[in-house]
C-alpha cells in the first residue's frame, strides 16, 4: 500500500523533471484546510461505498441457514469485487483525464473523455456480465465443493451479473465527479441513495417479505441504481464550461510561477 506513496516521494525529490517540485515554501501551507475538506470529503465517498457491502454481509448473517447464505454471497462479492478492479481502473482513469482537461480549459474534450470512458468500461460489464451468466455453474465450483452453496450461487447469479454491469458505470461516473471536484456532492449522494434507499428497501424485502438474502441484494442494488441516475443526470445536467472557468481560477489561485522561502 506504500509502496505508491514512496515511488511518488522519491520521483518528486529524485525524479528526472527538476521543475517538479522547487524545494519547501510557506506557500504550500496557503488554503491548507481546503486540501483538508476534499480529502474528507473523498474518504467519506470511498468509505461510504465500501461500507455499503459490508451492511450486506452484516444483514445476511441474521439470516435463517446463514452459514449457506453467507458462504454463497462471500463467493459472489468476491466475483464482483474481480470486476470492480478493471472499473476502478476506469474510475481513475477518468478522473485524471476530467481534470486534466479541465485545467486545460477543454470542455468539450472532458464530456468526450466521460463519453468514451464510461462506453468502454460499460462495454466491458456487458462482456463480464455474459460470461458470469453463461458460465455461473462452472464458476461456482471454482470457489466451493459444496452443492448446496453452489445452488446458492447460481440462484444468485442473475443479481451478481446485474451488479457487475452497474459497478462498470457508476465507478466511472464517480471517477468523473472526483475529476470534477464533486467529492462532497458524491458523499451526500451516496447517503441518500445508499443508505436512505438501499439499506431500508433490503431490509424490507429480505426480512419483511421473505426474500432473505436475495431480497437484500435486491433493495441494495436499487440504492445503487439510483445513485448511477443520480450521478448520470447531474453529469448530463453540469456546464461543463462553467466548470472550466472554476478550474482556471483554482490554477490561478494557487499557481507559483516562482516560489520563494
Amino acid at each position: 500500500m506504500w509502496m505508491p506513496v514512496i515511488g511518488q516521494f522519491a520521483y518528486v525529490l529524485c525524479g528526472g523533471c527538476p521543475l517538479t517540485w522547487k524545494g519547501f515554501t510557506w506557500s504550500a501551507f496557503t488554503d491548507l484546510w481546503l486540501v483538508v475538506k476534499l480529502s474528507l470529503s473523498s474518504g467519506a465517498m470511498i468509505c461510504l461505498e465500501l461500507w455499503y457491502s459490508s451492511i450486506l454481509v452484516l444483514l445476511t448473517g441474521y439470516m435463517a441457514n446463514a452459514e449457506v447464505a453467507l458462504d454463497a454471497l462471500s463467493i459472489c462479492l468476491n466475483i464482483a469485487f474481480w470486476g470492480c478492479m478493471i472499473s476502478l481502473g476506469f474510475l481513475a482513469a477518468a478522473g485524471v483525464r476530467v481534470a486534466n482537461e479541465l485545467g486545460a480549459g477543454n470542455a468539450k474534450a472532458t464530456k468526450f473523455s466521460i463519453v468514451v470512458v464510461s462506453v468502454t468500461s460499460t462495454f466491458i460489464g456487458f462482456v463480464l456480465l455474459l460470461l458470469i451468466v453463461f458460465f455461473c455453474q462452472k464458476i461456482a465450483y471454482l470457489f466451493t465443493t459444496s452443492a448446496a452453496v453452489a445452488d446458492a450461487v447460481i440462484n444468485m447469479t442473475p443479481l451478481l451479473a446485474i451488479t457487475i454491469l452497474l459497478n462498470s458505470m457508476q465507478q466511472v461516473l464517480s471517477g468523473a465527479a472526483v475529476g470534477a471536484g464533486w467529492q462532497t456532492l458524491v458523499a451526500y449522494v451516496n447517503v441518500a441513495c445508499y443508505y436512505l434507499v438501499g439499506v431500508p428497501l433490503g431490509v424490507i424485502l429480505g426480512y419483511v417479505i421473505g426474500y432473505e438474502v436475495k431480497g437484500i441484494w435486491m433493495g441494495m442494488i436499487f440504492g445503487t441504481l439510483i445513485q448511477t441516475l443520480v450521478l448520470l443526470l447531474i453529469t448530463l445536467k453540469v456546464d461543463w464550461d462553467k466548470e472550466v472557468g472554476i478550474a482556471k481560477s483554482r490554477v490561478n489561485k494557487w499557481f507559483l510561477p516562482e516560489c520563494s522561502d
